[in-house]
């Protein structure tokens, strides 16, 4: 099954071992996307290689480019302004809820309904509009910098968002509606694929494909980063609403409801922004980024769950080695044990459940 088939979402290989339609096992075959992306890193400069992090995952861009931030700002003691810190969530938690509309957009479509995917990207598009305000570009933003942010927000920018907050919000219960609450939809993903908790942990699931399967952890929560410490939400997590706790519908449930959380954050940012100084944006860095000789390891919370960022530096002005973990990488890991016994048209479901992005596999 692929590397070009439709419902992959993105370059990826399977080898499928079948008995007629019922899987033996499926077999990720991966490498397909492989950039280099890392060994780049070493290559451009530490300035230079931000515009990179943008296609380590280019639907939700933002989180990768605030993790490698923070991780050179760590390195450096660099203190970034609290104006730009809220300017970040702002950006992520948009970011995130255009991805996870991409995510269940995308996974009915892969079930064979194809309204709710245009619904999904007529949002989509509506936040694509305000980040090109925000930053100049629609996909890959490259809006963060090491010490803050590109822009403050434009004219008019909070109330073109809150206006676009107030429409989407009830929006949710009509997308649920139209796409969740579908009979063909709840069967082809209820009691399908479960992974349990112990599984999911163990083969290292991270976000929604782990709070998919009843584990309540996100780094937002349980590694404040930012000032996520500072604002207030709740950690969806699966409950087996249409079937079993850790099925492909609970994966797909605990995105849809993380869109309402990312909502209550960019209001309550809004709020924050309000008392702090404009254009107060970015850190001084000095002309020339040079960290000093050490290491540090930065965990973010992106749209597919832990980022996890390992920067060395050894005194010059390109990292020594670079590393980024991402969760579609280790959501690959898990296919080959929970496809067993499963139907072949069920591979799809499991793959759309799991919001691989291919380039985060490859890297």
């Amino acid at each position: 099954m692929g590397p070009q088939h439709p419902s992959t979402h993105g370059v990826l290989r399977f080898i499928v071992h079948t008995d007629g339609e019922v899987m033996r096992k499926a077999v990720p075959d991966i490498g397909y996307l492989h950039r280099g992306i890392e060994k780049i890193a070493e290559k451009v400069g530490y300035a230079g290689f931000m515009p990179y992090t943008d296609r380590i995952d280019y639907v939700a861009a933002m989180t990768a480019g605030q993790g490698y931030a923070l991780a050179v700002e760590k390195l450096m003691g660099i203190e970034v302004p609290k104006r730009a810190e809220y300017l970040r969530v702002v950006a992520c938690e948009l970011n995130r809820i255009s991805s996870h509309l991409v995510a269940a957009g995308s996974l009915g479509l892969d079930m064979g309904a194809s309204t709710p995917f245009v619904h999904a990207l007529r949002e989509r598009e509506a936040i694509n509009d305000l980040l090109e305000s925000l930053c100049g570009a629609r996909l890959t933003y490259n809006y963060m910098r090491i010490g803050g942010v590109s822009f403050d927000l434009p004219k008019g920018f909070e109330e073109k968002t809150v206006l676009f907050l107030n429409h989407f919000e009830p929006i949710i219960d009509e997308y649920n509606r139209l796409l969740t609450d579908n009979k063909i939809f709840l069967k082809r993903l209820s009691g399908v694929a479960v992974i349990s908790k112990e599984d999911a942990i163990g083969y290292g699931l991270v976000g929604p494909n782990l709070r998919g399967s009843g584990v309540r952890f996100d780094v937002r929560k349980d590694i404040p980063y930012s000032v996520y410490s500072e604002l207030e939400f709740n950690i969806p997590v699966g409950r087996g609403e249409a079937g079993c706790v850790g099925d492909c519908f609970d994966r797909y449930w605990v995105r849809i409801e993380e869109m309402r959380e990312s909502i209550k954050l960019i209001r309550q940012c809004f709020r924050k922004l309000k008392g702090l100084e404009t254009g107060n944006i970015m850190a001084s860095v000095g002309r020339v980024i040079k960290p000093p000789v050490g290491e540090v390891l930065v965990r973010v919370e992106a749209a597919r769950g832990d980022m996890a960022w390992w920067l060395v530096s050894d005194g010059s002005k390109a990292p020594y080695r670079l590393r980024c973990r991402t969760g579609s990488f280790t959501a690959m890991s898990v296919i080959e044990k929970i496809s067993r016994g499963l139907m072949l048209a069920d591979l799809v479901a499991l793959i759309g459940s799991l919001d691989i992005v291919a380039p985060e596999v490859d890297r």
